[in-house]
């Protein structure tokens, strides 16, 4: 099989109309199922948030925090959450994911997609066990710890396994299922929330935290079943494999075009035999860009901290516990609505202009957060009734901004990394996109709560002038994507008005 040739008439030239086929029920099912690996990765977005916010939790884990924001009054209302051990309760997860993923990198590329994304839901399914049984703080660190392993396998395969898979016309919507359901998990996990508070003997936390098995044992099953992908297959010398699987999910006999690209790119990655030290070469420079800030300011919007803290930031703003608890499940059922803009414009209107619109939306909205909670507390951050027409505006303010993020930034900060990459580098290259998520997460979830109490309202204009910067980004450096078959993906930086110098200086080395 080493010696194998590719067939005539197929060559590397991979224009759009060679590639025939139809989107089949199966490669539709088999997406589908592959998608809900996103599952758990939300479902601990909207669990953390809600968890902290009860007071059956503060007050058996983290009874300072329960004294700040239930007796004493003198706390002001930006900093009577501040506490570095709370934060850690939420931000160790995500240094745990940073770390796994780049195991997971060699895991994804020596035994396929759909090993790591068992592997993923298996060590996540152990961390929701822990944590549902924790009884003192360090077993709660330890089962969080076990949690980012899991998300950071799952996140590394899953976006990957979606754009292989994808017929390149439909690679967008379907690569967009992995943060549908990332908001359906949030949503579970709000609703989960809302009704287990109201447990009056105060185990309602460990329904909470223990229901994160169940997304877990869905992506174990799932994965048990799916096929692995043509690229996966061709890596591992699996060339008949990969071709009758790619007949089956493209739903014709003539895939000798498409299958002769990926088996070149699969001769290419071959001859790279350190991906990871590769990734420094000026051919793969803007791929390397996109790697790194693509994720940061997805982390930079501020959206992940409405996620993480939405009880914790409803409660900070006066409302009560309940009150806050139903304010995010708004917000998570906004979160999943509005995806579907993205997943039926995604690839009509294409990356840019979503990403665009969704900027400024989420600048206006992010900025009124601000001025709304400036107005109300000002520098001191003390007052006592609030009023119902503040609330009402506040929630409102919010879900304009978690809509602009869901049909945007949220989805296309998964999407772009994973369709960008050639083949030779793509497992390591989605390590460093799934890296550097998980670093600004976990720096943005760790100090969020301590830079409320320091910068007051003035953190929300932070968060929106970062949204201003990675708006402009894209309008200058980012160019579209739309359409184009992922092994052909180069040409976009060949065309590109400043990448375009980094491609020509590397052949004019060679």
């Amino acid at each position: 099989m080493g010696g194998w040739i590719p067939v005539s008439g197929g060559g590397g030239g991979g224009l759009p109309e060679r590639y025939p086929g139809r989107l089949t029920s199966y490669v539709v099912i088999t997406l589908i199922a592959a998608a809900m690996g996103g599952l758990i990765f939300g479902y601990d977005i909207g669990v953390s948030g809600g968890v902290t916010s009860m007071e059956s939790f503060l007050k058996k884990f983290f009874p300072s925090v329960y004294h700040k924001q239930s007796e004493d009054k003198s706390t002001n209302q930006y900093c009577k959450f501040d506490s570095q051990l709370l934060t850690l309760f939420t931000s160790s997860l995500y240094l745990a994911a940073l770390v796994a993923s780049f195991f997971a990198s060699h895991v994804t590329k020596r035994f396929g997609r759909r090993i790591s994304m068992i592997s993923g839901g298996i060590v996540f399914l152990i961390g929701a066990i822990l944590n549902a049984a924790a009884v003192h703080v360090a077993m709660l660190i330890i089962g969080r710890i076990l949690l980012g392993v899991g998300i950071g396998f799952a996140n590394q395969s899953v976006p990957l396994y979606l754009s292989e898979m994808a017929p390149y016309k439909h690679r967008g919507k379907f690569n967009l299922g992995f943060q549908l359901s990332i908001t359906i998990g949030i949503l579970f996990a709000n609703v989960l929330n809302y009704f287990f508070a109201k447990i009056d003997d105060g185990w309602g936390w460990r329904l909470s935290l223990g229901f994160a098995g169940l997304p877990a044992i869905i992506i174990i099953i799932a994965s048990i079943y799916l096929p692995d992908t043509p690229n996966s297959l061709l890596e591992r010398e699996k060339h008949r494999e990969a071709r009758e699987l790619l007949q089956r999910i493209r739903g014709v006999d003539n895939v000798d075009a498409e299958y002769n690209d990926l088996v070149l790119a699969g001769l290419e990655s071959k001859k790279i035999e350190h991906p990871w030290r590769n990734l420094g070469q000026r051919k793969y420079r803007p791929q390397l860009v996109m790697a790194v800030l693509i994720p940061a300011f997805q982390q930079l919007t501020g959206m992940n901290i409405i996620m993480f803290y939405a009880p914790v930031l409803f409660r900070t703003v006066g409302f009560g516990s309940n009150a806050s608890l139903f304010s995010a499940l708004i917000t998570g059922i906004v979160n999943m609505f509005a995806t579907f803009v993205s997943i039926y414009g995604i690839d009509r209107w294409g990356r840019r202009a979503l990403l665009i619109q969704g900027g400024i939306q989420m600048l206006l909205f992010q900025a009124a957060v601000g001025g709304l909670i400036a107005s109300r507390f000002g520098i001191s951050g003390n007052v006592t009734i609030i009023p119902s027409w503040f609330a009402i505006v506040m929630v409102v303010c919010i879900c304009c901004f978690v809509a602009g993020f869901a049909w945007s930034w949220g989805p296309l900060g998964w999407l772009i990394p994973s369709e960008i990459f050639p083949l030779e580098i793509r497992s390591a290259a989605q390590s460093v996109t799934v890296a550097t998520n998980m670093f600004f997460t976990f720096l943005i979830a760790q100090v969020f709560l301590t830079l409320l109490c320091h910068m007051k309202f003035g953190l929300f204009f932070f968060f929106a002038a970062c949204v201003l910067a990675m708006t402009l980004f894209v309008f200058f450096f980012l160019p579209e994507t739309k359409n184009i078959p992922i092994e052909e993906m180069t040409r976009v930086w060949k065309n590109h008005w400043f990448w375009k110098r980094f491609i020509d200086a590397e052949r004019s080395i060679v």
